[in-house]
């Protein structure tokens, strides 16, 4: 076997491959002994008539072919790696030259950019620190004691500011009435906003069993867009009108019902250490962001469409997944967001563009640095994923040994990120 790799213009390259001598012949032997068993003679059993008839009811093309079919099975790994080619699409092939002796073949691969590499050090970002003020536990204590509130029915009196009114609601425009405008014994937050704007206001004074005509304008960005902009009429029933009682700020710990946490003292402890692992996570994201941002905008990359296409799809199996996870289907999440599937790849195309981006300098920054992964790191890298996955390591490590490229791979490009982030 012989192969040459050469570079065309752009990303595009042809990698001349050929299979000769005994190498080629043997494949060819073993290419007409498999079809030998499939040809029937009169006579004969299958597969057991002379050579030589066989070889006169069998189409010497068709040898051939299986037997580049077989080669290039068995060897196509193999020539890309020997010849440092990464196809980021499917090849295309050419059979330049086919005979009994010979068979030669040209690949023509798109390949991954060749980029100059930008600054990647020196950016001068800082990550914010972040503070949980005593102002923000105590907000977060109040949000506490509304979730715990009790809904207790109001015997007298009138809808306020905070309680929930039970309602029956339609509504018309132009006298008509609208489809989704209608609801029954609907438990409304007072002051939530989660209905039209000024309808919420429009219920306060009102008591119980009384019913009144609420006029509102829906928003001209209304999401309906038969109904934005226009004035409705609500025909609305008050049925009930409920008001909340507030628990005591001691008895929060208990309605909580947080592992470790049984006073007021530790659960102010609890929201602190939650709330600044949230603010930490939301300045990591916020500082990465920016640092890749910089990252990208200091290399200007051609990105090649099979790039991006390629990350769509492994994006897309991230959707899949997540929802998945969520109990559904992909078919009911498209039916309930209204989205097709080229609708969501477009929408993760921005992203997908920036992870291919952000890939291609960081094998650039692997190179600029000679960084390198060593087999102690593969092997704990194992480790931690059966830690993960709680699994027996030594069980495991044979099972990943296919996969260990990858796993390489994937270090070396945590490492090159550390270095990006350690020099920032």
């Amino acid at each position: 076997m012989k192969s040459e790799w050469k570079k065309l213009e752009g990303n595009i390259g042809e990698l001349k491959v050929e299979f000769a001598g005994e190498e080629w012949t043997k494949a060819q032997d073993k290419a007409f002994n498999k079809i030998a068993k499939t040809v029937r003679i009169p006579g004969f059993r299958d597969g057991k008539a002379p050579k030589a008839m066989i070889k006169q009811r069998v189409n010497k093309m068709a040898v051939m072919q299986d037997a580049m079919d077989a080669l290039l099975n068995a060897n196509y790994t193999k020539i890309l790696t020997d010849n440092d080619v990464a196809p980021i699409a499917q090849p295309t092939l050419t059979i330049d030259e086919i005979n009994e002796k010979e068979i030669k073949l040209t690949f023509k691969i798109e390949v991954k950019p060749e980029i100059t590499l930008g600054q990647y050090k020196g950016f001068g970002i800082e990550k914010e620190t972040v503070e949980v003020t005593d102002e923000e536990i105590a907000n977060e204590l109040k949000n506490m004691q509304q979730q715990f509130a009790e809904l207790t029915v109001k015997e007298e009196g009138e809808v306020e500011d905070g309680d929930t009114a039970v309602i029956d609601f339609e509504g018309f425009v132009d006298g008509e009435a609208f489809e989704g405008g209608k609801g029954e014994q609907y438990p409304l937050s007072i002051g939530s906003g989660s209905f039209i704007p000024g309808f919420e206001e429009q219920l306060i004074g009102m008591k119980a069993n009384e019913t009144k005509d609420v006029v509102v304008t829906f928003p001209e960005e209304y999401q309906e867009a038969s109904l934005a902009g226009k004035e409705a009429v609500f025909k609305v029933c008050v049925h009930e009108i409920k008001f909340r009682t507030l628990p005591e700020l001691e008895d929060l710990p208990q309605e909580a019902n947080i592992e470790g946490v049984k006073t007021l003292e530790d659960l102010k402890l609890n929201i602190k250490t939650r709330m600044t692992n949230q603010k930490e996570a939301a300045a990591e994201e916020k500082y990465t962001d920016e640092l890749y941002n910089k990252l990208i905008d200091a290399t200007p990359i051609d990105l090649p469409e099979a790039l991006v296409n390629n990350e769509i799809e492994g994006m897309m199996n991230e959707v899949r997944q997540n929802i998945q996870n969520q109990g559904l289907d992909f078919e009911t999440f498209q039916k309930l967001t209204g989205k097709g599937i080229e609708t969501i790849k477009e929408e993760l195309r921005p992203q997908a563009e920036k992870r291919a981006k952000l890939n291609l300098i960081l094998e650039a920054v692997v190179k600029a640095e000679n960084l390198e992964v060593t087999e102690e790191e593969i092997e704990e890298e194992i480790k931690a994923m059966a830690t993960t996955y709680g699994e027996d390591f030594e069980k495991l490590k044979p099972l990943l040994e296919g996969v260990k490229p990858q796993i390489s791979a994937d270090l070396m490009m945590r490492k090159a990120l550390n270095v990006i982030r350690d020099n920032a």
